[in-house]
């Protein structure tokens, strides 16, 4: 599970196991995880963030779009 971006407390990565999915992002901090699609922007899953931590996460994964998405080609050839 590479680290593609690390901000703060917030670690984003990928699971090898992604492959078959569109483009998306999974935010770890401690125990909690999220995961966002990155085209276009939005939550998909949630386990553990509250709102407005959500909201801070959007907005660094809007922020970071473009190198997450590179990062994503990148790492899965597509």
């Amino acid at each position: 599970m590479p680290t593609v971006l690390q901000v703060g407390p917030y670690s984003f990565i990928f699971f090898s196991s992604d492959r078959g999915e569109p483009a998306h992002i999974h935010v770890k901090h401690d125990r909690q995880i999220a995961k966002f699609w990155l085209d276009p922007i939005a939550l998909a899953k949630n386990r553990g963030f509250k709102d407005h931590e959500l909201n801070e996460i959007a907005r660094l994964v809007e922020e970071h779009k473009s190198i997450l998405l590179e990062a994503w080609h990148d790492y899965f050839g597509t």
